[in-house]
């Protein structure tokens, strides 16, 4: 078992060295979602979908706000409530937080399937440049550095920066969301604002 071992090592090791001395291209490395958030159409398509999800994001906070004056209500008034009456409030509290998770879960299902078919457009011409930059500049290999792990790499090996301007020349995009503000997720009530 052990020659048989060293025998199949051994001939990894003689097929692999004519590969190495072939393969002597640069090797480029990319962060291909920094890429995409990075290109003017990325930001553009950022502040677009924080704009598309704004009074979604209103409604979830104005529905928790009612929830939160509920359990307020409830646990300061439950001595002078009738039974009737917190049982009401109990019902119309359980409705509201199903209404809210309802809600919430939609608006990040929405959220999630824009974002998603945005990135997918956009790295799909991102790969494009990507592939004629290689090629101009002798890059045998292009990584995704946050896919792959990677332990050390040159700085000088980061494509990303060029890939960026690269791609906000060949697709330029008007207002390119120059002011955009992180990306807010609209399904994410604000720690103020999550349910008890």
């Amino acid at each position: 078992m052990k020659n048989r071992l060293t025998a199949l090592t051994a001939f990894l090791a003689f097929i692999a060295v004519p590969l190495a001395a072939h393969a002597q291209g640069k090797v480029g490395v990319i962060n291909m979602n920094a890429a995409i958030a990075s290109t003017a159409e990325g930001k553009k398509v950022i502040a677009d979908l924080q704009k598309k999800y704004q009074p979604r994001q209103q409604e979830l906070e104005r529905l928790q706000a009612e929830i939160q004056a509920i359990q307020d209500q409830l646990s300061k008034q439950t001595p002078t409530l009738s039974d009737e009456e917190q049982r009401r409030m109990s019902r119309d509290l359980e409705d509201k937080q199903k209404l809210l998770k309802r809600s919430t879960d939609d608006a990040q299902s929405d959220f999630t399937a824009d974002r998603d078919e945005a990135i997918r457009r956009i790295g799909q011409k991102v790969v494009s440049v990507i592939h004629d930059y290689a090629q101009k500049n002798g890059i045998a290999l292009v990584i995704d550095g946050a896919q792959v792990p990677i332990y050390f790499a040159s700085k000088d090996l980061d494509i990303t920066e060029a890939i960026v301007k690269i791609y906000d020349a060949a697709n330029p995009v008007a207002d390119a969301g120059a002011s955009a503000k992180p990306a807010v997720h609209p399904a994410s009530p604000s720690p103020a604002t999550k349910p008890k």
